[in-house]
């Protein structure tokens, strides 16, 4: 094939993504030979030409194909890229989401601020386990903890643990939040990425976010449910100064802030926005 079949191959495909409402058809076209061929963005358009035949063609297809039914693309493939990494993802764990990055880099930017040596992060609904896989990887130094309800995900977290080298220094804890924890355990940082999807909004979600486990995206009539439990329970879990932060709705700041405001134990609390400048990341301090 020539330069020019490749980007047919590519426009045709974007175009029919396009006309099912995925936006960037184009680089998910890409994102799916690249995938193939096993090559960066850059190796494709110098080497993919000479290279694709009608085996990649038909499995191009086959993939464009199932990608039209608005299925997620990271199931498809079996993975998503976090943080520069490339994580095995199934229909067990949400797909992880490039504005989750903020959370992560919240956490590492606090490790600074603790005073127990290791610091002790705990992941409070691990997932597919982007978070406390790739701060043990940033930070080889933290002792990391990951709890979640569902074994299924903790199978997948495991997995990239795994795929990643560093399954053996990371703890992995079946938990309802903190109910499976010793008693008395502290932790210096505690992360989350919790459920806060209003039941009422779930139908009006795209189809590629319903294809997440809905344990993972509703939490009751204001999709404040966790959000409510982690504010109340976590100061007990947390040594001093210590954090908790986790990721919110775009309308839930007020009723948020309002909550950690009445209670005492927390003496400050931020709120950062992702890119595309919509709340996204509360930081709480308790001292």
């Amino acid at each position: 094939m020539s330069p020019h079949n490749l980007n047919k191959l590519i426009g045709d495909a974007a175009d029919r993504l396009v006309s099912v409402g995925i936006d960037d058809g184009a680089v998910e076209a890409e994102l799916i030979l690249c995938e193939l061929f096993d090559f960066d963005r850059l190796h494709l358009y110098l080497h993919g030409p000479s290279l694709i035949d009608d085996e990649i063609v038909q499995k191009f297809e086959d993939i464009i194909t199932r990608r039209l039914t608005r299925y997620p693309l990271q199931y498809i493939l079996g993975n998503a890229w976090f943080f520069g990494r490339k994580f095995i993802v199934n229909e067990a764990v949400m797909v992880p989401c490039p504005e989750t990055e903020l959370l992560l880099d919240s956490l590492l930017r606090s490790v600074r601020f603790c005073r127990s040596n290791p610091v002790r992060l705990l992941d409070v609904g691990v997932g597919s386990g982007v978070i406390a896989v790739s701060a043990k990887l940033e930070n080889p130094l933290l002792d990391v903890t990951a709890v979640d309800i569902s074994d299924k995900a903790l199978a997948v977290a495991r997995q990239n643990a795994a795929q990643l080298e560093v399954d053996q220094s990371i703890r992995f804890m079946r938990s309802d939040l903190f109910a499976g924890l010793d008693e008395g355990e502290k932790f210096d940082i505690i992360a989350s990425n919790p459920p806060y999807i209003a039941s009422d909004e779930y139908g009006t979600l795209p189809p590629e976010v319903k294809a997440d486990p809905k344990v993972a995206l509703v939490a009751g009539e204001k999709g404040l449910d966790v959000i409510t439990r982690l504010i109340a329970e976590a100061p007990e879990y947390l040594t001093r100064p210590g954090f908790l932060m986790f990721e919110i709705g775009y309308n839930q700041a007020a009723e948020v802030f309002a909550m950690i405001e009445k209670d005492a134990r927390y003496g400050s609390a931020t709120l950062l926005k992702d890119l595309s400048d919509i709340d996204r990341v509360v930081v709480c301090r308790v001292e």
